[in-house]
């Protein structure tokens, strides 16, 4: 197959989204696929054996990490040179549109996929009253494709909800040979808690943006007062947060990539997750690979990886002393921490992202096959 993936965001940013395309761009390509992804320019122009199409775009005004590109002519030649038997607009916004717009020009299938919780994100902002209008503009995008993906089966219920028809889950999908138990060193335990490796070391990785909530961690913290917080990552609200938790026993260390991060998973006693905006939380996922114990907020796809008791805990995003109390009851018993940690281990190592990559393509085979175009909304 040839596949044009329109995205929004790609490398050389770094989050969830991004690991999830280069990873399937990876399998793809290895599957026998070519791959043309048409993204923000990032300055590359290649990535595993697929060619990028970097479109310049401008900083978003609320969220500078994320460059908006306009659609411009020169895609079109690029896509009639490169012949795609299908368009795959990933978290479509304003590039995803031009997908949209050229699969229907074109007469190629169209597949789209839901990764953000964006219609949540704007209570963040201070935009609240928007989030019906985003969702109908959200259906009307995406109801114009013959299939929707999305990552847990909570977003396909609220994706369903809200009048978006034909959704699948693609399913979720981690590197288990890089994120791994065998990586925990004293040493990153010593760096990560500022030389106090003997103290509880809580950790958090992802943006450091207001959706995610990290602010509601501080309780914790002041709730177990010789733990240790290692916040991993940079992000528009990075300096709110330094000002939050001043005075208290939390590192900003900045983005980890590799090995440091998968280090920095395994050697940590918890990695603790407040956000309620999460579609999938696939760091949630490279935790666990690591055996890290969870504890995450009770919402959103996160259920759909972390089973309360098992590999992790699950609080009430609602109950300001759920997360208290969870990572007390977590640090409290080494006998359950490293029952946790063993079934963190083993549930991510059933999803591989060869796996998640035949699923999907298991998807284009069958739009391929069906080639029902769908009226607009």
């Amino acid at each position: 197959m040839r596949i044009a993936l329109f995205t929004e965001t790609f490398l050389p940013k770094v989050d969830g989204i991004v690991t999830r395309l280069s990873h399937t761009v990876d399998h793809l390509q290895r599957m026998g696929n070519q791959v043309l992804v048409v993204s923000p320019d990032g300055g590359l122009r290649e990535y595993k054996g697929a060619k990028i199409l970097g479109v310049p775009g401008f900083p978003l005004p609320l969220y500078p990490e994320l460059k908006l590109a306009l659609p411009r002519p020169s895609i079109r030649q690029t896509l009639t040179d490169f012949q795609p038997d299908l368009i795959h607009i990933v978290n479509p916004a304003v590039l995803g549109v031009g997908g949209l717009y050229y699969a229907k020009s074109l007469g190629v299938p169209l597949v789209a996929s839901y990764h953000t919780h964006l219609p949540k994100y704007l209570e963040h902002y201070g935009l609240g009253m928007l989030e019906g209008v985003l969702w109908e503009l959200l259906k009307a995008m995406h109801n114009q494709a013959q299939l929707n993906l999305c990552t847990s089966t909570a977003m396909q219920d609220a994706l369903t909800e809200h009048g978006i028809e034909r959704v699948e889950v693609w399913q979720k999908g981690v590197d288990t040979e890089l994120f791994h138990p065998s990586l925990a060193s004293q040493e990153m335990r010593s760096r990560l808690s500022q030389g106090n490796p003997e103290s509880p070391l809580l950790l958090y990785v992802g943006r450091l943006s207001a959706e995610k909530e990290i602010d509601r961690i501080k309780p914790v913290l002041q709730a177990v007062p010789d733990a240790r917080l290692a916040l991993v990552g940079d992000g528009p609200y990075r300096q709110e947060l330094e000002a939050h938790f001043a005075g208290t026993s939390t590192y900003f260390v900045g983005y980890l990539t590799g090995q440091d991060l998968a280090s920095a998973f395994a050697s940590a006693d918890a990695f603790i997750f407040p956000s309620r905006t999460e579609t999938l939380g696939l760091v949630l996922l490279e935790a666990m690979a690591a055996g890290c114990p969870v504890i995450a907020a009770n919402a959103g796809g996160i259920p759909d990886i972390v089973t309360d008791g098992v590999n992790g805990y699950l609080f009430d995003p609602e109950d300001e002393e759920g997360a208290i109390a969870a990572t007390q009851r977590l640090l409290a018993n080494t006998q359950v921490r490293d029952s946790l940690r063993q079934n963190a281990r083993q549930e991510a190592e059933r999803w591989g992202w060869a796996a998640a990559t035949r699923q999907l393509q298991h998807f284009y085979q069958d739009v391929l096959s069906s080639q029902v175009m769908p009226t607009a909304a």
